[in-house]
């Protein structure tokens, strides 16, 4: 799959917004995710509303380029579930099937890791009001990239092990 060697982390986006239909593809993407059990402990926050954006990029101190962009999905989870111990590696996947999704849409992206720190976790709650019974996992500013630069080649055999 070409995404996965040409993704990159994207942070700085054209003043440009993107349409319902690649939001869509990028949402059914994060949902088509495995999960433990089948769990599937995730609510998916589309943010569109500049004072809301501003408010978010305030949540993390690296999380300034959402101010900037014309949405963010936020990924929150659940963890009323069978395996709640795996509520944010479920998420972590659905991110990277966002990710990759955005990449074949022409769209960028990163994600800002929110958990497992309880002040940011708090601050996004605050932000978007969501029940004490969900918890915020990552922020996903997305849009059109004003750049693109290739992805770094991180294939290192010193780092493989083989048991034979």
């Amino acid at each position: 799959m070409k995404e996965i060697f040409r993704r990159t982390s994207v942070r700085r986006f054209e003043d440009r917004e993107v349409e319902q239909e690649k939001i869509e593809k990028i949402l059914r993407a994060g949902m088509q995710s495995p999960t433990a059990g089948n769990q599937q402990p995730w609510i998916f926050y589309v943010v569109k509303d500049r004072d809301t954006l501003q408010k978010l990029a305030a949540t993390s101190p690296y999380a300034g380029c959402v101010k900037d962009a014309p949405m963010a999905i936020v990924i929150v989870y659940r963890q009323d579930v069978r395996y709640p111990e795996y509520a944010q590696i479920d998420c972590s996947i659905a991110a990277e099937n966002i990710w990759l999704e955005a990449d074949a849409l022409d769209l960028g992206s990163v994600l800002l890791g929110i958990a497992p720190i309880r002040e940011r976790m708090d601050a996004v709650r605050d932000v978007l009001g969501f029940p004490e019974d969900q918890y915020a996992f990552g922020i996903l500013p997305v849009g059109y990239p004003v750049s693109v630069k290739p992805q770094q080649d991180r294939f290192d055999p010193a780092k493989i092990r083989y048991i034979d």
